[in-house]
């Protein structure tokens, strides 16, 4: 009874840690860890210990025989990843040690490490994680949203629950009597980079690539026209997209682009709403979906099938959960890049294109259509968005898509950091293994550091940024070890006052406990995981809440 990693995989690498017989590949330290879809379990060289499924964050481990139907396909997905070999073979094991930092040393030091982190996302908790490995190191992480997390919270569709469970593993982190939240400060508006750095050792940067990339044609702009980036923002309650007009009173909706992050926006649309009333859908979203007229999704690429850019897993999962058919035509191209595909995970994608119903046949529910080989030439309409016009990719024929909804999903763009060096024509800053280089010399530049999408572009899933900021935070230690990183000027308490003398509205993680608690216990009635605050006036209502610091110091040596 192997185990078995299914959909939910982040590549977060606890699994293959805890894993006593290593059995769980590609490890961090192999060359595939940084782009694989996911994490496998061989089956021949499983034990059934069960340590991988306490070691998963997101639960996406499980014996065998107690998976889903919608699950199964995962257990010959575990299995080809591996080579054809006799049973009692077992692969040679590969490294899998958790790298060691040097520690870092504080003797002759003014201060032990202190270092302010700014985003709190999957790269940033992270690194934080990594950081208090140290003996003595302190950690600040500074968010602009008076929520942290990122986009586990604003970016995860929410009919994506356990994926959303990794914040277990960082509320872990934010606990560490080391660690605090600095939320609702925006760095460059409320702190400046040379401030922070002059309270902190160093400061790490793990902003994202917050900006969706546009589709130059005509028409983009119009009402109607929008992200699918913008519309997951604004499924999830995120404030900043809280009032996002989103029209759903026409039939059909189109998306160009065909990432996870279209499969999602169009399975969100194309679901049945009561479903999505259990999970944590903005509210607003919710009554939206339930007036829609939505009857079809089209998701057109500009390419052929064989280059889809969405992952096996989410195309499993899109499969199992929604009614997906092909546009007319679409099955020749399959059986085309079926004949003369030679990787498996190319193969095993085309295999379930090809089991896929035509469009030309009615259902009876709402459905997502699968297009390609459509290049956009313009959006049709004058006063709002009606359609588009593609042309059929390498020709010069016209095919046009009514839609009363026109979304882009083609990429994300890091955006530049104010005092920082910003590298355009890659959208990251210019780093050399997480310090930050100035261009021309290729500089270290004293006390800079980033992890994530700013440093390495928009690439790889949630447990990707672990490798990525471990070999940042092993740079950032190596240079405190060396000397080269300045001091504070000042005594860790006086970091408390400067911020709030800037931003008086921040909030700690006291005040995040009690917007979490509060959200928790406003979704218990309706069977919700929990029910969020779109709005930051209610986020900062629900702060303050919490106790005042002082008492809450005074009940910290009270219990011990």
């Amino acid at each position: 009874m192997p185990h078995v990693i299914t959909q939910s995989c982040c590549n977060d690498g606890s699994c293959v840690f805890a894993c006593p017989v290593n059995c769980i590949h590609p490890s961090p330290d192999e060359p595939g860890f940084a782009t694989t879809e996911m994490l496998y379990i061989d089956p021949a060289a499983c034990v059934d210990c069960g340590a991988c499924v306490s070691a998963c964050p997101v639960g996406a481990i499980a014996p065998d025989n107690r998976l889903e139907n919608k699950q199964l396909p995962f257990v010959e997905i575990n299995a080809a990843f591996y080579p054809e070999r006799p049973a009692d073979v077992k692969l040679p094991p590969t490294s899998k040690l958790a790298p060691v930092i040097p520690a870092a040393e504080v003797h002759a030091r003014r201060w032990p490490l202190t270092v302010a982190i700014v985003g709190s996302g999957p790269a940033a908790m992270y690194a934080a994680d990594e950081l208090l490995t140290q003996h003595g190191v302190r950690v600040n992480v500074f968010e602009k949203l008076p929520t942290p997390y990122g986009l586990v919270r604003a970016g995860v569709a929410p009919d994506h629950q356990n994926t959303k469970k990794v914040t277990q593993l960082f509320d872990r982190v934010s606990r560490h009597r080391h660690f605090r939240f600095y939320l609702n400060v925006e760095v460059g508006k409320h702190l400046s980079h040379a401030e922070l750095l002059a309270h902190h050792h160093a400061v790490l940067y793990a902003v994202g690539a917050p900006d969706d990339r546009r589709l130059d044609i005509d028409g983009m702009g119009l009402p109607g026209t929008g992200t699918a980036t913008e519309h997951v923002a604004w499924i999830n309650g995120h404030p900043d997209f809280y009032d996002l007009p989103v029209d759903l009173s026409h039939e059909r909706v189109v998306i160009i682009g065909n990432g996870n992050v279209a499969l999602d926006v169009a399975r969100v649309l194309t679901a049945d709403p009561e479903g999505l009333a259990r999970t944590d859908i903005s509210d607003r979203a919710l009554a939206a979906l339930r007036n829609s007229a939505v009857r079809e999704v089209v998701i057109a690429a500009r390419r052929s099938p064989a280059d889809s850019a969405f992952t096996l897993p989410e195309l499993i999962g899109l499969t199992g959960a929604s009614d997906v058919v092909l546009e007319p035509g679409v099955r020749d191209l399959v059986a085309r890049d079926l004949a003369t595909a030679s990787d498996t995970l190319t193969r095993n994608k085309l295999k379930i294109l090809s089991e896929l119903g035509d469009a030309s046949v009615p259902g009876p529910r709402p459905r997502i259509r699968l297009a390609y080989q459509l290049t956009p030439a313009r959006v049709l309409g004058e006063q709002r968005a009606t359609g588009v016009e593609f042309s059929i990719t390498g020709t010069e024929d016209m095919h046009r898509i009514d839609a009363g909804l026109v979304l882009t999903s083609i990429g994300y763009r890091g955006k530049p950091i104010r005092d920082l060096p910003f590298d355009e024509s890659t959208s990251v800053v210019p780093n050399d293994g997480g310090r930050v280089v100035e261009p021309g010399s290729g500089r270290p530049v004293t006390g800079a550091y980033v992890a994530g999408w700013i440093k390495r572009g928009p690439t790889g899933f949630i447990g990707t940024n672990k490798s990525c900021s471990f070999q940042t935070v092993q740079a950032l230690v190596a240079d405190y070890n060396a000397g080269t990183l300045t001091d504070p000027v000042t005594k860790p308490d006086g970091l408390d006052q400067f911020v709030h003398a800037r931003q008086p509205h921040v909030v700690d993680s006291a005040g995040w406990a009690a917007i979490d608690a509060a959200e928790i216990a406003r979704g218990i009635d309706d069977g919700r995981p929990r029910n969020k605050f779109a709005d930051v006036a209610d986020m900062l209502a629900a702060a303050a809440t919490a106790p005042p610091a002082p008492k809450r110091r005074l009940l910290a040596r009270l219990l011990g």
